[in-house]
């Protein structure tokens, strides 16, 4: 099982995060960080890198579910969506399978908002 859904998309990168955050919205998912992945590591270790964004999303309701099953569930939220580009100048987007993630948690009742959650995901890489 693959920790991530991913797909290379015919849009720039600016538009690419917002048709990801635009299909993050339609399936009730809210971006709660915006890390600037190139620009850190450019102040930080002076480094240049591609165009690099993680997202952290949100879905309060499935997030409120999780965290009733597995207090420190917060551990692993937000979900993390990432839109990169590549030197070849293609542009993918990425987001987290929680499925993949929460097999290293053992709370059984922690599948079914993980299902829940994998599958708005999946749909919005898809979607884009």
């Amino acid at each position: 099982m693959s920790y991530h859904f991913s797909k290379t998309v015919s849009y720039d990168f600016d538009t690419a995060i917002a048709k990801v955050t635009e299909e993050l919205e339609r399936e009730g998912f809210g971006v709660l960080t915006v890390i600037d992945v190139t620009e850190t590591l450019k102040k930080k270790l002076d480094i240049d890198f591609n165009k690099y964004r993680i997202l952290g999303a949100c879905n309060p309701h499935l997030a409120h579910q999780a965290l009733q099953a597995e207090d420190k569930i917060g551990t692993m939220l937000p979900c993390n969506v990432i839109v990169q580009e590549h030197e070849n100048g293609e542009v993918e987007v990425s987001a987290v399978n929680p499925v993949a993630s929460m097999m290293a948690i053992k709370n059984d009742s922690l599948g079914n908002v993980a299902m829940q959650v994998g599958e708005k995901l999946r749909k919005v890489i898809e979607n884009v």
